[in-house]
């Protein structure tokens, strides 16, 4: 399953030693992913700007992200540094300026530290990819190289603490207290509080019920999201995965909502074909009508030791003109948009 934890999985310390005594510490583990794309809008435009992949007619660059992780004891860290567009002026926040190069050159995009104090209980601090959702920044952890609206609409990263509890093998337990989305300090107070229900139906099924729910700094009303994000592999071929979600702002100050699938079926382990499909619904503020959007995007995944191709064609349709999508003859108002993009992305 596919977590906004990016590359870098919470590291749980399952070892019964008291503090007094003399532990080994585990050697310091580097991960991380570089990558790069080419895109093509058929209208010649820089149409479906859903976070990344926006750069049209152009071999571009995707980031180089580099995790640290480490275990000593029950105690461990993670610390998750993004250099480049996709992890610096496309991701937030981006220090003094969002979506300015010039601002800085990296991106935090997990900080945090862990205590087991168990094997079935554990806490963590710091600043975390977000729980909530199926796709992440890190283009390693996703089958698409483009991303959808869900994952644009919705946090990137959550900085609080949160405790975990493992009832079972099937059943586990989080429950935090957040800063607003995508910061590193919140200026109002500690805003959000969230949880997450994980549950294992069956082997190889995982679903995660998530809500999250605060009041952002200079905001309107209150804003709850409620999330379900699951994936089943049926087979050892066909995994399905679904993502829904519904975003509600107090006092009608709008939101969003909306459900994605995500069939993907792999032919031999190096050789697999995806589908994304996605029906997207932004919520009216006040007055204002609803607008949708809908998307279809169709992705392989050619792997070569730690290289995969991602070559990719998306088509978007937005019949409420929300998007702002341009014709061919650069005129904004266009109904539809489409793309072909081919990704290189290479993880260790």
């Amino acid at each position: 399953m596919k977590k906004k934890f990016m590359l870098s999985a919470l590291v749980l310390g399952c070892g019964t030693v008291a503090f007094a005594q003399v532990t080994t510490p585990s050697p310091l583990q580097i991960s991380g992913s570089v990558d790069t794309y080419y895109k093509y809008d058929f209208n010649k435009a820089g149409n479906i700007k859903t976070y990344f992949a926006n750069e049209q007619n152009s071999v571009s660059l995707g980031m180089i992200d580099l995790a640290l992780k480490k275990t000593t004891g029950k105690a461990s860290f993670v610390g998750e540094l993004s250099f480049g567009p996709r992890g610096q002026s496309q991701s937030i926040p981006n220090a003094l300026g969002a979506y300015d190069e010039t601002t800085n050159s990296f991106n935090i995009q997990n900080l945090y530290v862990n205590y087991a104090f168990s094997d079935k209980f554990n806490v963590t601090a710091g600043y975390m990819g977000t729980f909530i959702g199926y796709e992440v920044i890190s283009p390693a952890a996703n089958f698409n190289y483009s991303t959808s609206y869900l994952f644009g609409s919705g946090p990137f990263q959550n900085a609080g603490i949160k405790a975990s509890y493992a009832f079972s093998d099937k059943v586990s337990l989080m429950a935090g207290l957040f800063n607003d989305w995508n910061v590193y300090q919140d200026f109002n107070g500690v805003s959000h509080i969230g949880a997450q229900l994980t549950i294992v139906p069956a082997t190889g099924w995982t679903a995660y019920l998530n809500v999250l729910s605060g009041r952002a700094a200079g905001a309107a009303g209150t804003g709850t999201i409620f999330d379900l994000t699951t994936a089943y592999q049926i087979t050892g071929q066909f995994k399905l995965g679904l993502n829904a979600a519904d975003y509600t702002v107090s006092n009608d100050n709008g939101g969003y909502s909306g459900v994605a699938l995500y069939p993907q079926y792999a032919f031999t382990p190096a050789v697999a074909l995806g589908l994304r499909a996605e029906f997207f619904n932004y919520k009216g503020v006040g007055t204002a009508a609803n607008a949708s959007v809908s998307s279809f995007t169709f992705s392989g995944n050619i792997k070569s030791g730690g290289l995969t191709f991602i070559p990719e064609i998306r088509f978007d349709s937005d019949k409420d003109f929300s998007q702002g999508f341009a014709n061919k003859n650069g005129i904004i108002g266009a109904k539809s948009a489409s793309q072909f993009s081919l990704a290189a992305v290479y993880t260790f």
